[in-house]
């Protein structure tokens, strides 16, 4: 059933009426779509969750197609099989679509799945188009933001995406510190990570392990702003004033000792660390800042930010008063799962406890800005 702007459902209505440890009547049933890193721990935290039923699971790649879900992700079967059948998943009529897709590096691929679950009425939350944390960036093509629009339109459905870079730690955290000062004077939100055991990308799109001279997609001002920069704008708009512009720096530092990491060896001479920002300007001040020091190795340029603890997300405030706060995503479960993985799966299921919520708003684009407080329903168990 699509919803109506007019008469949203309430809130007992959307997350049910069932007593406090009881969540059966307020059950949301959900489709996956994505069974990488990210999709696959999520599902696993799916299967026994009292507040979400997995419903169905898509995939894009032929090698998984038609094979059990639980499989693919190391599990038990599960009895679902997975599928690149986007109809079939949709006949499934999920409340909502949580969506681990690739990047925005593959725009038309994201853009085609989620348009078509929008069109059937079928909300959608997502971390992979992170410029849609803020759809009303400028540097948003319009190619990326009309389909989606529209979509929503046609089928009285809401899209939500978030994630942790931007996201969560670059705009829940840093709004919610701004909420207890009477002036600020600067907000930083900054990401300090080690990335010795992370396996993602970061060679073409940072420059780590490349010779010093080479520049990396995201050194470019446009394409950073693009990517990671959508929470900049939306703080601004959060706190009512309007940007004289969003500048970029970019800093590299070059290794004189192999640092071996968990995808090879990086050779002196090379980029073991960068350290960039993304800046809104205000006045002629920068007044709001989102800064990256990703390192290989804890003693990599040893005279950038560090945090505390290792591999941390820290908000600092310069204000009345001024707020530091810095947020760690560990396991303590034995697992050995380490910080970075952590993390991902924190980003995962920010996007999955949202749907309740999402389910809950008018249709259209949904942004953190839109949410109420999501504590996280069936946690606690």
């Amino acid at each position: 059933m699509t919803k109506s702007p007019e008469s949203p459902r309430t809130q007992r209505e959307c997350y049910g009426t069932a007593a406090p440890g009881a969540y059966g009547d307020a059950m949301k049933r959900v489709v996956v779509w994505g069974t990488g890193f990210v999709g696959k721990m999520v599902i696993a935290e799916i299967v026994d969750h009292p507040g979400f039923e997995l419903v169905g699971v898509g995939v894009s790649s032929a090698d998984k197609d038609g094979r059990d879900a639980g499989e693919i992700c190391g599990l038990e079967p599960l009895g679902i099989t997975a599928t690149r059948d986007i109809d079939a998943l949709i006949a499934l009529r999920p409340d909502a679509l949580v969506h681990y897709g690739p990047t925005a590096a593959h725009a038309d691929a994201n853009i085609e799945v989620i348009g078509r679950f929008l069109r059937a009425g079928i909300d959608v939350c997502s971390t992979a188009m992170t410029p849609w944390v803020w759809p009303a960036m400028s540097l948003n093509p319009p190619g990326w933001i009309e389909p989606i629009t529209q979509a929503c339109a046609e089928g009285g459905a809401s899209c939500f995406t978030t994630g942790i870079d931007p996201g969560f730690a670059n705009d829940l955290f840093p709004m919610t510190l701004m909420g207890l000062c009477s002036r600020v004077r600067r907000v930083r939100a900054s990401e300090l990570l080690d990335y010795t055991n992370y396996e993602g990308d970061y060679e073409f799109e940072m420059g780590i392990g490349c010779e010093p001279d080479y520049r990396p997609l995201l050194e470019h001002r446009d394409i950073l702003i693009m990517a990671w920069g959508a929470t900049v704008p939306m703080i601004a708009h959060a706190a009512g004033i309007e940007l004289d512009e969003i500048t970029t720096t970019w800093d590299k530092w070059v290794t004189d000792t192999p640092r071996r990491t968990v995808k090879g060896v990086i050779e002196p001479g090379r980029v073991a660390a960068v350290r960039f920002t993304i800046n809104g300007v205000y006045r002629g001040e920068t007044r709001i800042q989102i800064e990256h020091v990703n390192r290989i190795g804890r003693d990599a340029a040893p005279d950038w930010p560090s945090g505390t603890q290792d591999d941390v997300y820290r908000v600092d405030i310069d204000g009345t008063p001024s707020i530091s706060q810095e947020t760690a995503f560990r396991f303590t479960d034995g697992s050995g799962r380490d910080a970075a993985t952590a993390g991902c799966l924190a980003t995962g299921l920010r996007a999955l406890n949202a749907v309740p919520a999402v389910n809950d708003l008018p249709p259209g684009w949904v942004t953190a800005l839109d949410l109420p407080l999501i504590p996280g329903t069936g946690t606690i168990r």
